[in-house]
């Protein structure tokens, strides 16, 4: 038996999953694998270098720095979220991630990201925290439209959320058979199509197979949706989920609204953490 813990994106949606994966730290809870995708990534790399509440902390400390998030450094950069600012002052000057933490933990950490070429979803396991890491978490994070694709591994990278929402399927894939399932949707949640898609093509005329991954992501965000929940249903996966829409925005600059949120996934885990230690320990079928 193979534990995984799988993190959707979702921008500031993803204070969700920080307020989840804090409390289970907090618990102690450890897993054999995890996964995410864009902010389920960007986030979620503090459970394996052990960091609890450094997600948090630095969103509320910088969210309203226009260096982190901003228009002028759309127009200034060609990145809506500052790339230098956030993948190397941040993480390396003003918050510091532990790498040595994060190099030494056991617990694989693969992440996702679209391959602007094909429009299918890449993957990597970061194993140290360093440059090239750093690049593959920034290209998980990308946004299409407002973001640069990242040059890594011989690929142009963006946003992995386009061609694989939720990541539970990679991890099975690889062995991994018993998954907690973060997501930032309430349960019943579908996707509609994607408004402005004639702007968003013209914007992607140079990747018309990312452009044709987005035509088409709400029907693959609702097949991984049934698939979820079809696994829940039979216990071969425990998903921990919004009990409701957490209203908040993508680009959200107020702390308080982050700190909101957060709670929110504070207390879901919480509520659920007595199940969680159970499954893990298989004790759940």
């Amino acid at each position: 038996m193979k534990t995984a813990l799988v993190m959707e994106g979702g921008a500031m949606r993803g204070m969700f999953t920080c307020g989840v994966i804090d409390a289970l730290m907090e618990r102690g809870i450890a897993f054999d694998g995890a996964a995410g995708i864009s902010a389920g990534a960007v986030f979620g790399c503090n459970y394996k270098s052990g960091q609890r509440g450094r997600a948090i902390r630095y969103n509320k400390r910088y969210c309203g720095d226009p260096r982190y998030c901003s228009v002028r450094s759309l127009l200034t950069t060609g990145d809506l979220y500052g790339a230098d600012f956030c993948y190397r002052e941040l993480p390396d000057e003003l918050d510091v991630f532990d790498r040595a933490a994060f190099r030494e933990n056991s617990m694989a950490f693969f992440v996702g990201a679209t391959d602007v070429e094909t429009g299918g979803c890449v993957y990597r396991e970061l194993r140290d925290g360093g440059a090239e890491d750093m690049l593959w978490l920034r290209a998980s994070a990308s946004m299409p439209a407002v973001s640069r694709p990242v040059a890594v591994d011989g690929r142009r990278l963006l946003d992995g959320g386009i061609s694989d929402a939720v990541p539970f399927a990679f991890m099975e894939g690889l062995g991994y058979d018993r998954n907690v399932i973060v997501l930032t949707q309430p349960r019943g949640y579908r996707k509609s199509p994607a408004a402005g898609m004639p702007l968003m093509r013209l914007m992607l005329r140079r990747y018309p197979r990312v452009a044709r991954a987005m035509a088409a992501r709400h029907e693959m965000y609702n097949r991984q949706m049934e698939q979820i929940d079809a696994r829940e249903a039979c216990g071969a996966a425990l998903v921990i989920r919004p009990p409701e829409p957490l209203g908040i925005r993508r680009t959200e600059k107020r702390p308080e609204e982050l700190e909101r949120v957060y709670r929110i996934g504070v207390r879901e885990a919480q509520r659920r953490m007595d199940e969680v230690a159970a499954f893990l320990a298989g004790e759940r079928s």
